[in-house]
């Protein structure tokens, strides 16, 4: 068995797994509105190329399943240890944040170009909080 999560896992596999699910229910559930308004200030999706509900229904399906690695891992750290949550979120956040880094033209105001690397440095850091904790095989 393994010893129980620390706050700082805990608080953020908590952080990834609401943001994560905020993305995911809103790409799912509707995903134009999401296109016109994600984060619900600025728009932040829509100046990157025009409206396709495949690709925002696809990025909501990856954040929920993202969500369900998250839930697993606060709630059965023995099954799902925090590295493999942090290597996954690497997977995703660090390419994710390349992309938005070279394209932040696409972003009209300083603020929304701020924010938007502010939320994605976030993931990333995240991820390498959680692959401080070694696997062991």
């Amino acid at each position: 068995m393994r010893a129980p999560l620390s706050l700082l896992s805990l608080g953020t596999l908590g952080y990834l797994g609401i943001t994560s699910m905020i993305v995911g229910v809103w790409a799912e559930g509707a995903p134009r509105a999401f296109y016109d308004r994600f984060p619900g200030f600025g728009i932040w999706v829509a100046g990157d190329g025009p409206y396709n509900e495949h690709l925002i229904r696809d990025v909501g399906g990856l954040n929920l399943s993202l969500t369900v690695l998250v839930w697993f891992a606060w709630r059965r750290p023995e099954q799902v240890p925090t590295p493999v949550v942090g290597w996954a979120v690497l997977a995703s956040a660090l390419p994710h944040l390349m992309y938005h880094s070279a394209h932040l033209h696409t972003l009209a105001a300083r603020a929304d170009q701020l924010s938007s690397l502010a939320g994605l440095l976030g993931s990333v850091v995240c991820a390498v909080i959680l692959l401080r904790r070694p696997l062991k095989g």
